[in-house]
């Protein structure tokens, strides 16, 4: 290859890099379940909360330096509704009439998103990786008993090139999921709101 070429090949591969670590990545992931729940309940009404109780939006930063603009932002205001509407087709499906409304006696399914994390991962020279975890909690109550199962989704993704937007959103996305999947899939949930 020609030496100028090389050049401009390795000037534009800098500045590539450079520009994709400057600004911070806006993500909002919309996780979807993926596997099928116990059927238990037999149309009872159940009310149905999810939160995301995280302290801020900020999940990590792109370099792993604390100090980095480089931020990937997940924001609460816009994943919750998402959660909710997950949460509820999974008590739909599993047999259920979700609902929003509160009453005495009425069981209830809360879905907390706990941690959502974006970290440096350790790697060899000249490969980066990332790692990534979410917990979600999911606390089931009827009849004065209550159910809590904790459900943790970690992914470590290596790279060449640091992950673009499009790629962080993906790998959240698919980590959210996971943890959808792990919770409601869970026979303990639908057997404690059956009962």
């Amino acid at each position: 290859m020609p030496r100028h070429l090389l050049l401009a090949s390795m000037i534009l591969l800098a500045t590539g890099w450079l520009a994709g670590c400057a600004g911070p990545h806006y993500l909002q992931p919309a996780p979807k379940r993926t596997v099928a729940v116990p059927v238990t309940g037999q149309g009872q009404a159940v009310t149905v909360t999810a939160e995301d109780s995280r302290d801020e939006a900020v999940i990590g930063t792109r370099s792993g330096s604390a100090m980095s603009t480089a931020v990937i932002i997940v924001d609460p205001a816009t994943l919750e509704p998402r959660l909710q509407a997950e949460a509820e087709r999974a008590v739909q499906e599993m047999g259920f009439s979700p609902t929003r409304e509160t009453a005495p006696n009425r069981p209830s399914l809360t879905l907390t998103l706990a941690h959502l994390g974006y970290e440096r991962g350790d790697s060899p020279p000249l490969v980066g990786s990332a790692r990534l975890e979410a917990v979600l909690v999911a606390e089931a109550r009827n009849d004065g008993t209550t159910y809590t199962g904790t459900y943790t989704s970690r992914r470590t993704q290596s790279y060449a090139v640091r992950p673009d937007q499009e790629t962080n959103l993906e790998m959240i996305q698919g980590l959210l999921s996971d943890g959808l999947d792990r919770a409601f899939k869970d026979p303990e949930l639908g057997r404690l709101l059956a009962r």
